[in-house]
Parts: structure tokens; C-alpha cells; sequence
């Protein structure tokens, strides 16, 4: 679904508008420095729109943020639908709100005689993954809108696609895990020091390669003190700061933000990986069983699939041994919201558009 890579040239403002949004985002003033450094190189708002939207983020309960771990229920086809969702829409989803005001909002609209055009932002928003959740899964509406619903039927629902969307993000990074290793390592060569493959400890920071690998764009990893200092976390890395392993050949051009972006070998491996079949990033023989794009019916790449394959490889390569959403240090759960956020803005409709193009060539 990849393609060759091409330069793109943004449209004013990518490196402004991150910058901005970034800023107040960072208690250890990563994102200040970074202005300070930038302001003059790009002169109009992608970042400034990334930061506020980041700042002004909401910790409380949403559809869109994961709430208090559920106990799973008993399978069924729904386990099977969530793991879909949660790799091509919305992985850190609260199924049990968003179905429950999915439900309450479709209700209300169609008492009112309104249209989706008329909520409020965020509830568009979550009505628009509601319904593709509904799209996903059709048969849920009998469920989710049946006469006889009772509170358990939703509860019952939204467990068995958490269980699902939790259990596709467990079984991915414990495949990635081993597989992150083996795309790192020179052709011909070997690490030095070796990486255990399914061992996290030596990864991160720690590691020369894994770490120029997760090195914020804007750092400098040949500097050995600032290798230093990430090592040490005197420089606090959060999900606000993207990767050097999101671009092409691991080169950010900040004044061209957009050339090579999300185009990088190891997310193209990493997506054949998980939605293709382990052997298809080498080309190697024909899968034996049907890779997850292919169970699902799923022909294109989207952009909530791109910023999940992107969260997994940046876990990893870190040295975390546990994913977990509420994690600081690792931060995941932000950067995968924020790298959404920023590729759904209508001012990068073009260069997402393009992106696309690219990835499913």
C-alpha cells in the first residue's frame, strides 16, 4: 500500500501552527525552546493550531479517552469488529460513553428532526466515529436501538469492543516488539550492543540506535550532549513531539515540514507488518493465512491507521515495558491524539490528501 516517496511542499504555516500549540503543552519548556528556535524559519500556523488543540485537551471521561479499565464479557463477533476500530479509527476509545451518547444523541435528532451539522464541535466529533462504529458493525443498531434495550445491552456491547480493541493492541505490539529489531539492525550487520528481541530493557534513549530512531525532530542527535541529557531525562520527551522516525531516511527539513512525513521505511514495514502479513515487508513467500486488511475488507490506508502504526512503533523502540495509556512517560495516548488532530485539520486537507496518494499506490 506504500508508494515511492515524493517531496511535498506545504502550505504556509505547518511548522508555526505546531510550534504554537506545543508550547504551553510542555512543563519542562521542550516546545518553548523549539519556538524560540523556529519562529523565524516558517512563518504561518500548523503548529499554533496543534498546540491549542493539545493544551486545551480535556482528561475528563469522553468517548475519545479511555476511562477506568472494564473486565472483558464472553466473545463475540463484536471482539472481532473492535479490533478493526481500534487499529483503523479510534484506539483509545471509552466504547462504554460512546455508545451511550452515540445512542442518546441519535435519539434526540431524530425527535428533533436535526442534522449531525448542528451539535457542537466535540459531539460531531463523537457522533462521526459513533457512526462509523456503526458502519463497522451494522447488526449493533438492533442492539443499541431495539425497544427492549435495557442499560446491560450497551454495557455488554461496549465490553466486548473494548475487549477487542485492547486485545488488537496487545497482540500488535508483541509482535512488533521482535520485529522493530530486525528493521533497525544494518543490512549485513549487527547492533552494538546487541538488542534482545523481546526485551525492552537497552532500547530508548539507552541505545544509540533505537535512539536517534525516537529523537524529537527538534534535537540533534549527533550532539553527545543532548544524547546525554535525553538519556539522563534531563530533556523530558513527551507525546507532543514527534519522532525523527516519522520522516523519511530520518531527515526533518523544519521549514518543510510536510517532505517525508509519515513516508519512513520502518512505518512502511511496520503497517505491511500488522495489516498485510509479517512476510510481506521482505517479500518473502505468500502469507498462509489472510493478513487483517484483508479479513476486514479494508482497501485503503487511513489516517487513524497510519497514527496507530506510528504509536506502536515509537513504544517499540522505547524502553517501556508496558503500554499503558495513563502512562506520562511514555505519553502515548497523547501523541496518537495529537498526530491525529493535526493530519485531520482542514488547512492540511492537501497534504494529507497527497500522503494518502502516496501510501496507497
Amino acid at each position: 500500500m506504500a508508494g515511492k516517496n515524493k517531496e511535498n511542499q506545504h502550505p504556509s504555516g505547518t511548522a508555526a501552527r505546531k510550534r504554537q500549540r506545543d508550547e504551553d503543552s510542555d512543563p519542562n519548556g521542550t516546545a518553548a525552546r523549539k519556538r524560540q528556535r523556529d519562529e523565524d524559519s516558517d512563518p504561518s500556523g500548523t503548529a499554533a493550531r496543534k498546540r491549542q488543540r493539545d493544551e486545551d485537551s480535556d482528561p475528563e471521561e469522553t468517548a475519545l479517552s479511555l476511562g477506568p479499565r472494564k473486565k472483558g464479557a464472553k466473545q463475540d463477533s463484536l471482539v472481532h469488529h473492535g479490533r478493526h476500530f481500534g487499529r483503523t479509527v479510534r484506539t483509545f476509545t471509552n466504547f462504554h460513553v460512546l455508545l451511550r451518547e452515540g445512542v442518546l444523541r441519535e435519539e434526540q435528532m431524530s425527535i428533533n428532526e436535526a442534522e449531525i451539522e448542528e451539535l457542537d464541535e466535540m459531539d460531531q466529533r463523537e457522533q462521526k466515529i459513533f457512526r462509523q462504529l456503526m458502519k463497522i458493525c451494522p447488526f449493533l443498531s438492533d442492539r443499541l436501538f431495539s425497544l427492549k434495550r435495557v442499560d446491560e445491552d450497551i454495557t455488554h456491547a461496549a465490553d466486548l469492543l473494548t475487549k477487542g480493541a485492547s486485545g488488537a493492541r496487545s497482540d500488535d505490539i508483541k509482535s512488533l516488539k521482535s520485529a522493530v529489531i530486525d528493521w533497525i539492525t544494518p543490512a549485513g550487520g549487527v547492533l552494538s550492543p546487541a538488542i534482545q528481541r523481546n526485551v525492552k530493557t537497552g532500547r530508548g534513549f539507552f541505545h544509540d540506535m533505537t535512539g536517534k530512531y525516537l529523537c524529537p525532530t527538534d534535537y540533534d542527535w549527533n550532539d553527545a550532549t543532548i544524547r546525554e541529557q535525553l538519556k539522563s531525562k534531563q530533556l523530558v520527551v513527551t507525546g507532543l513531539q514527534w519522532p525523527m522516525f516519522l520522516y523519511a531516511n530520518l531527515k526533518c527539513d523544519e521549514e518543510k515540514m510536510w517532505d517525508g512525513l509519515l513516508r519512513s521505511k520502518i512505518l512502511v514495514q511496520a503497517y505491511k507488518h500488522i495489516f498485510t502479513s509479517p512476510s510481506s515487508v521482505d517479500g518473502g513467500s505468500r502469507a498462509t493465512r489472510s493478513g487483517n486488511a484483508q479479513i476486514h475488507g479494508m482497501k485503503t490506508v487511513t489516517v487513524p491507521s497510519l497514527a496507530y502504526i506510528a504509536t506502536l512503533v515509537r513504544f517499540s523502540l522505547s524502553e517501556h515495558n508496558t503500554f499503558c495509556r495513563n502512562d506520562p512517560q511514555a505519553d502515548s495516548e497523547r501523541f496518537y491524539n495529537g498526530l491525529i488532530d493535526f493530519l485531520e485539520e482542514e488547512e492540511e486537507k492537501q497534504q494529507v490528501s497527497e500522503l494518502l496518494e502516496w501510501w496507497n499506490k
